[in-house]
C-alpha cells in the first residue's frame, strides 16, 4: 500500500522523472500534489503497470490532483548539461510550475539540485512507497511516450511508437542503418 504523505504537510509534491536512459527525446518531469485521499486502485510505479493501466490512472491523477504539471528538457539541453542536471532541471521546471507552489518535494531517486525556494527529501525508489510520487512516475511516463509516439510519424525507421527511445537492438539497428536525427542524443553511446 502506497503511502499518502512523507511530511504530513498538505502541500508536499512528488516529483519523478521518465526517460533518463534513452538514447532519443527529451527526458521529462513530473510534479504532482495529491489530496490526502486520493487513492486509485490501480496507482503504483509506472514501471510496474502495463500501458493501458498507466493511461486509465493519468486521466485520474489529471482530473482529481490539487495541482500536477509536467515538464521536459531537450535533447540538446541534456548534451549541454548532461543527463542528470537536465532531470533536476526538467523537475524544477515541473515543481515551479504547480499552483499552488508546494511546500515540499518528494524526489524520487538519491539524488537531486536543491530547489532554490522548496525544500526536498530524496527517497530511493519512491515511486513503489508514496502516492505522489507514483502518480509523478505515472504522468511523466505517460507524457514522455505520447511524445515519442508524435516523433515517431516523422521519423518512422527508429520504432520509438514502441521503444520510445530506449536503446533496444531494434533503434540501435535503425540508427546505424539511417543516422541519428536531431532528436537523438549526442553524448550518448548510440552505437
Amino acid at each position: 500500500m502506497l503511502l499518502a504523505s512523507h511530511t504530513g504537510e498538505p502541500l508536499e509534491a512528488g516529483l519523478d522523472e521518465a526517460g533518463r536512459g534513452c538514447l532519443a527525446g527529451p527526458v521529462f518531469a513530473a510534479a504532482v500534489i495529491l489530496p490526502p485521499d486520493f487513492a486509485p486502485r490501480y496507482l503504483n510505479d509506472s514501471k510496474q503497470m502495463t500501458a493501458r493501466r498507466r493511461e486509465q490512472v493519468r486521466l485520474e491523477i489529471c482530473q482529481e490532483a490539487i495541482a500536477w504539471a509536467v515538464a521536459e528538457a531537450s535533447p540538446q539541453e541534456i548534451a549541454s548539461i548532461n543527463i542528470a542536471q537536465a532531470s533536476y532541471l526538467a523537475m524544477h521546471r515541473a515543481a515551479e510550475q504547480l499552483q499552488p507552489r508546494p511546500t515540499h518535494l518528494l524526489v524520487d531517486g538519491n539524488r537531486f539540485r536543491a530547489h532554490a525556494a522548496i525544500p526536498h527529501t530524496c527517497i530511493i525508489g519512491g515511486d513503489a512507497v508514496y502516492r505522489s510520487i507514483a502518480a509523478a512516475s505515472v504522468l511523466a511516463k505517460t507524457f514522455r511516450d505520447e511524445r515519442m509516439r508524435q516523433l515517431a510519424l516523422e521519423y518512422p525507421h527508429y520504432g520509438w511508437e514502441q521503444n520510445a527511445g530506449y536503446p533496444t537492438a531494434s533503434h540501435r539497428t535503425a540508427i546505424r542503418d539511417f543516422g541519428p536525427t536531431e532528436h537523438h542524443r549526442m553524448g550518448f553511446r548510440l552505437l
